[in-house]
């Protein structure tokens, strides 16, 4: 337990935040975030009213992170197949709903002092998206804080094949393909988020089971929490409550609890052999 609550949270988050260790905090966290569309059809309402009222909930999610100090949150905003299997009105939407969100929401990201980065193939995403998105990027680019990802038009599988184009394409330039060489850190350093530590948590609303082709590379040992909430009532004491499961875990990257023995690995092993 702890007295000392950082400024702005509401008294439900300083209520979870008091039973943290801020001393174990996640270095970053990674949310899908999921369920916009049932969020509106239990309302009868059209899918588009899900997204908007998705809005609402990165604001909250986003300045509590930054009000107690988690250096990266990275947002699952918009996937690959989002662009290319949703309907053109709702993908038309989502892009304008982005664009206002940007511009919207620039004051209150300087005033969290909270820097704005992107992954996925920006490239592809409409012009004035993208003028729209570097402009943001710019306006915050100066704040030292936490850094905000949004992941948009972004697909794991995506970028793994463009990591391996990146590392191919740096070794014909840099004395032929014969000397390429690739081990973990190589390709680490050819993804998207090379500047980021690997997430220590990801968050997933509306409770559905499934990584959907996010940060695959990144998650590998992740721990994964899972909420029923839909993302449009996702708010910064649902974060709050992940991070509390979060340090109930121990983590282990592949390693034995500190409890295990050879003897009871052995004895396992043994049983399996039989």
């Amino acid at each position: 337990m702890q007295d000392k609550v950082p400024a702005g949270l509401d008294r439900k988050e300083a209520d979870v935040y008091r039973h943290l260790d801020p001393a174990q905090l996640p270095r970053h966290i990674a949310i899908i975030m999921d369920g916009n569309g049932r969020w509106a059809k239990r309302r009868h309402m059209p899918r588009v009213a899900g997204h908007r009222a998705g809005v609402a909930a990165v604001r909250s999610t986003v300045e509590t992170a930054a009000r107690i100090h988690i250096p990266a949150l990275t947002l699952y905003a918009f996937s690959e197949e989002n662009w290319k299997k949703r309907p053109k009105s709702e993908v038309d939407f989502l892009m304008r709903l982005l664009s206002r969100y940007l511009k919207a929401e620039v004051p209150t990201l300087n005033k969290n002092n909270i820097r704005l980065e992107y992954i996925g193939r920006q490239h592809e995403l409409p012009e004035d998206v993208q003028e729209r998105m570097a402009w943001a990027r710019e306006a915050t680019a100066r704040n030292t804080g936490m850094v905000l990802t949004l992941a948009l038009n972004y697909s794991a599988r995506s970028e793994l094949v463009d990591a391996f184009r990146s590392m191919v394409n740096a070794a014909s330039q840099n004395g032929g393909i014969e000397h390429l060489r690739i081990d973990e850190d190589t390709v680490g350093r050819h993804l998207y988020t090379r500047d980021l530590p690997d997430p220590d948590l990801v968050v997933r609303t509306s409770g559905e089971m499934r990584l959907s082709n996010f940060l695959l590379w990144q998650l590998a040992y992740a721990e994964i929490y899972v909420t029923s909430t839909l993302w449009p009532d996702f708010r910064g004491v649902h974060l709050l409550e992940g991070i509390a499961e979060y340090q109930k875990r121990e983590r282990r990257y592949g390693g034995l609890n500190h409890g295990d023995g050879h003897s009871h690995g052995d004895a396992e092993l043994a049983k399996v052999h039989k």
